[in-house]
């Protein structure tokens, strides 16, 4: 009698042995930490090329990923300069700002104001990114460009990174056409 309850003990282990059973490969992979690696305060970069700065990012925090990108979840400010040192050419103001570093790629979002501060210019968005190697801009979200003379609305936007020169991808509005 006393070895009838060695089968039932076997059975029993067997079936919570297997029922624990889980994949082994990767036992960290459900505590693995996906945060921010550094938190920086009060960020100030500068971008140069031949010792000429060239843009200024601000913002009051930078979090740096595992994967190189950084993210400012409290907004950023940015200064394009022309090529007399110190001479801000236009400006980039965002709730919220992220870099993929691989790709010199920016993305702001959030009452995006970009303002061109020599023809007085100012473009309003939600969405915006900025091409750092290719010095450009654009989106595909509303627009709103404010200029001395009248305010051009539309769906989707490509620029030039200083906002000199822009395309309205679907310009909507009321339109005034000079004749000459």
């Amino acid at each position: 009698m006393r070895k009838a309850w060695v089968p039932v003990l076997l059975t029993i282990l067997a079936v919570v042995g297997f029922g624990c059973n889980k994949d082994l490969k990767d036992p960290d992979s459900e505590l693995k930490y996906s945060g921010p690696l550094i938190e920086n305060k009060n960020v100030t970069t500068l971008y140069s090329d031949s010792a000429k700065v060239l843009v200024k990012l601000e913002a009051p925090v930078q979090q740096e990923f595992d994967d190189g990108n950084s993210v400012y979840p409290d907004g950023l400010y940015v200064e394009f300069y022309e090529q007399k040192p110190g001479e801000i050419s236009s400006t980039l103001r965002a709730n919220y700002g992220k870099q993929e570093r691989n790709k010199s790629l920016y993305l702001a979002r959030g009452n995006v104001v970009v303002e061109n501060i020599i023809k007085k210019e100012k473009l309003e968005t939600e969405e915006l990114y900025w091409d750092q190697r290719k010095g450009d801009i654009y989106t595909d979200k509303f627009v709103k460009i404010t200029t001395p003379e009248r305010i051009l609305m539309g769906n989707g936007l490509k620029a030039k990174q200083d906002f000199s020169d822009y395309v309205i991808l679907n310009p909507t509005g009321t339109f005034d056409l000079k004749q000459q």
